[in-house]
């Protein structure tokens, strides 16, 4: 064992990537992560890891299946400049997992309708429709900033806020906006045919999220900025909180 591990010893840094990539010099990604000079060296405070494969549980190196992979992590980023919808970031939301999306995707623009704080829930929507490109990259930066700013108390109390969201997500809500969909086609064509009483239970609801009553777990707002595990209680704690904001919001609706 020890005769293995030092054989993995390099004098060298650590590479950024996790294969060795055809034509490195014209990969998109390989080539700003050179131009930002993230090399992993230990005075870096952003440390790479390029994994250029999809996830399985027979990968070698990982070993661990795509959900297993995402619930592992604190943070998903996807700040799109386009998507219809945007799967990745409603997987990171149903696994409980806060991510950062824009208000130039389906999923974006669908949270910020449904929530009146999507922040407190774990939902980050970059601006990318009505500021220019440099205010929306200091924006995307300065979420990521914050988030790393949370200490442990704050992000469990958000990956519970997140992963409460994943009803809204549940085909039995998101079916209706296509019932819809397909009743108001079937009305522009054929009028006729439409059934009233079809059309009214495509209507169905929604779902609205309001602000959390609690204290958001907002670095700047609780005036908490240690990284470190939180002094002022533990994960019991939590729980009670949990259990008093879904009192509180089952209330309010």
């Amino acid at each position: 064992m020890k005769r293995c591990l030092f054989a993995l010893q390099r004098n060298g840094l650590p590479p950024v990537t996790t294969h060795n990539v055809v034509d490195d010099w014209n990969d998109p990604v390989l080539t700003h992560v050179r131009r930002c000079h993230l090399f992993n060296t230990i005075h870096d405070r952003v440390k790479i890891v390029f994994h250029p494969e999809f996830l399985s549980s027979t990968n070698p190196l990982f070993g661990l299946d795509y959900e297993e992979f995402v619930r592992g992590c604190h943070l998903g980023v996807f700040p799109s400049y386009y998507e219809p919808w945007g799967y990745t970031p409603a997987e990171c939301t149903v696994m409980g997992i806060p991510s950062i999306t824009t208000n130039l995707s389906g999923f974006g623009c669908f949270m910020q309708e449904q929530i009146a704080d999507p922040m407190s829930y774990g939902i980050y929507v970059v601006d990318r429709r009505y500021i220019s490109l440099e205010d929306s990259v200091k924006q995307l930066a300065q979420y990521m900033y914050d988030f790393s700013r949370l200490n442990r108390r704050q992000r469990i109390i958000q990956r519970n806020r997140t992963e409460r969201l994943s009803d809204m997500l549940d085909w039995r809500n998101l079916g209706i906006y296509y019932r819809q969909a397909r009743q108001k086609a079937i009305r522009q064509v054929y009028p006729d045919m439409v059934d009233e009483e079809v059309e009214i239970r495509a209507r169905g609801g929604s779902i609205s999220y309001p602000r959390p009553f609690s204290e958001p777990p907002s670095p700047a707002a609780s005036r908490l900025t240690t990284p470190a595990s939180s002094r002022h209680g533990s994960d019991d704690e939590d729980e009670v909180d949990e259990e008093k904001e879904l009192a509180e919001l089952a209330a309010s609706n």
